[in-house]
């Protein structure tokens, strides 16, 4: 899926996809029973939102017996990157650094994460400026 796809997603289609990433391959009486705990939401609203998920792309549907299977097309991971990215791609290139900071810090992370992060700033480190320059105004401007 590209990107522009991606970033069409509504925050309520967001919570079917979760339980739908969760839970892997699932069926509409599970994805009803969480959602309607979790949010309260109607039996037609959460078909709704499942009916546009297909339609969209996002799950596959595979009719079985009396009941529909539905599975996401698209990894949990690679959907938070492309909004992130999306969001970042709109902020200052001088400030990305200290949001993302921020984002660690306000973030639960695992120790397994946090080491594969340490490797990836290792890495970063060799090759990075000294100064990232402002992309707010006309080329060679650094003023933010």
């Amino acid at each position: 899926m590209n990107e522009k796809n991606l970033s069409s997603i509504s925050d309520s289609e967001w919570e079917v996809m979760r339980i739908v990433w969760t839970l892997g391959e699932t069926h509409t009486n599970q994805i009803l029973k969480e959602l309607q705990v979790k949010k309260n939401w109607s039996d037609s609203t959460i078909k709704t939102l499942i009916r546009r998920l297909v339609q969209k792309g996002w799950l596959t549907a595979k009719h079985e017996g009396r009941r529909y299977t539905y599975t996401a097309t698209v990894s949990q991971t690679d959907m938070m990157y492309n909004e992130a990215k999306s969001l970042l791609n709109r902020m200052c290139n001088m400030h990305k650094g200290e949001v993302i900071l921020k984002l660690l810090k306000d973030s639960p992370v695992s120790k397994g994460d946090l080491m594969k992060m340490q490797e990836e700033i290792s890495q970063k480190e060799k090759t990075a400026p000294d100064k990232v320059p402002c992309n707010c105004l006309k080329a060679g401007s650094t003023i933010c």
